[in-house]
């Protein structure tokens, strides 16, 4: 049975890392918030574990200094390299990310030939539902994706909250994620359908919804990250801490929807042996 990709991010200590590979995570990121203090020993430790288990060690830098990240990726030796910079999809905004192509598609290319085994994952930024202009929006999107493709490995489509005054409302600025808000699954479907590499699904998902997602959407991946975070005394995620009863359910749920998958392609086929 093809199995989907689970991937949990924000990871960064080894003990976290061994309690999630012993749940069933795939994928497991580390996230590097400073660029002044990019070097952490226990992120380091964090990504050797996950390699000694036979899981997939992930990495995202929050800078865009190409010679800190060489320094890094050297420095940690991550599976693969995550860029999740916002490519504002918004008609008016996307003449001018177009500009800044050139510079992230010549990093992706850098790393490439530096750090020929380490995979690229690259962020596709996908809105809210029920925005307007979304014709516009998803070609935009696909376009990235057609730009992208020949040089990354993988793509992980993440929830873009832009608000009316046009302002970015990502908790990270720059960066796209940790919303933890769905993103309009419609856009995100026609992106998985017409990608030539595997596509992960971010963006708010949650035990609650992981079972939909991956029976409507069937991406190659799912990645959690605020929905699965432990909760402070008020209810709010707390960034850098796991709850490992909801990353259990969700595994569960994710090889729920595996099996449910599996017999509808079965079922399928029995029909078209029918026809036949």
């Amino acid at each position: 049975m093809k199995k989907t990709i689970i991937q949990i991010y924000e990871v960064q200590k080894p003990k976290e890392a061994e309690a999630l590979i012993d749940l069933g995570v795939n994928n497991i990121g580390s996230v590097l918030i400073d660029q002044a203090k990019w070097k952490k020993p226990a992120i380091r430790k964090t990504v050797q574990v996950i390699r000694q288990a036979g899981a997939r060690s992930g990495l995202i830098p929050l800078f865009k200094d190409p010679i800190k990240i060489f320094q890094a990726i050297d420095y940690y030796q991550p599976d693969f390299i995550h860029f999740c910079e916002v490519l504002s999809p918004f008609p008016g905004v996307h003449a001018s990310m177009i500009r800044e192509y050139d510079e992230l598609l010549s990093l992706q290319l850098d790393v490439k030939d530096r750090f020929p085994r380490v995979d690229i994952m690259r962020s596709l930024s996908v809105p809210l539902p029920g925005m307007p202009e979304a014709n516009d929006i998803q070609k935009n999107i696909l376009r990235f994706a057609e730009q992208f493709a020949p040089f990354s490995d993988y793509f992980l489509i993440d929830t873009l909250i832009w608000n009316p005054g046009g302002a970015s409302g990502q908790p990270v600025p720059g960066f796209v994620g940790i919303t933890g808000s769905v993103c309009d699954w419609s856009m995100a479907k026609a992106v998985i359908e017409a990608s030539p590499i595997p596509v992960i699904l971010a963006g708010g998902l949650s035990v609650e919804n992981v079972f939909e997602a991956i029976v409507s959407l069937k991406p190659a991946g799912v990645d959690s990250c605020t929905q699965t975070n432990a909760l402070d005394r008020n209810g709010r995620p707390v960034r850098f801490k796991k709850d490992m009863k909801k990353v259990r359910r969700f595994v569960e749920e994710v090889r729920r929807a595996d099996q449910f998958v599996q017999g509808e392609r079965f079922a399928e086929q029995c029909i078209d042996a029918k026809r036949i």
